[in-house]
């Protein structure tokens, strides 16, 4: 006999915890963006449904088709990175936002004595290193070109000067640099377009 499971709706026609798949499959079928889980306990499963729904789907995620470069649509199921830095160099800070949901999945900063360029870099890495733990191919919008290439070539070719305060971002970029190097990954990294569909969802809005 099949173990019993219970199903977290996050988003769906009505949201909730369901104790069937038919009664989940009701919520889910045709419904743009769905978002659902199955738990082994109903505990697990309250928890779960007030919680954020990115920390528990990963490896049962659907895969998403790489998109074709020069459309004019971009994926929702997708992450969204950006940085932002008060001064040059100043106080530095980035994220990744998941763009379905508009959700922030993860955050650092602000650091001291960083660079816009730097945090760009690391943000794709970040984003690229939590994808790769989840499984999940799906793609990453940067709207920093320089940050995309730095990432191609595994290396931050900054010319940002190490100072007693910024040795935790240089700690971090030795770790970006070591991650892309050991390494693979499927997701693709695509150019954000600000002309076509405004300001990066990851955008801190400091401009």
């Amino acid at each position: 006999m099949a173990k019993k499971k219970f199903y977290v709706v996050w988003q769906g026609v009505e949201p909730g915890v369901y104790s069937s798949w038919d009664e989940c499959k009701a919520q889910v079928s045709g419904f743009e963006n769905a978002r659902y889980k199955s738990f082994d306990t109903q505990e697990e499963a309250n928890a779960a449904f007030n919680d954020n729904p990115w920390k528990h789907i990963g490896k049962t995620e659907k895969k998403t088709r790489k998109i074709v470069p020069g459309t004019t649509k971009f994926l929702q199921e997708s992450i969204a990175v950006d940085a932002a830095c008060s001064g040059n160099p100043g106080l530095m800070e980035y994220r990744g936002v998941f763009i379905a949901d508009g959700v922030e999945i993860f955050h650092v900063g602000p650091l001291k004595d960083g660079t816009n360029n730097v945090g760009e870099f690391l943000a794709i890495v970040h984003a690229l290193a939590l994808l790769k733990q989840k499984n999940s191919n799906i793609p990453i919008y940067s709207d920093s070109v320089n940050a995309m290439k730095w990432v191609t070539r595994k290396k931050c070719n900054t010319k940002l000067e190490k100072t007693k305060n910024n040795l935790p971002i240089f700690d971090l970029i030795t770790r970006a640099e070591k991650w892309l190097s050991e390494n693979t990954y499927e997701n693709p990294v695509i150019k954000w377009e600000t002309d076509n569909w405004g300001e990066i969802p990851a955008d801190f809005g400091r401009k």
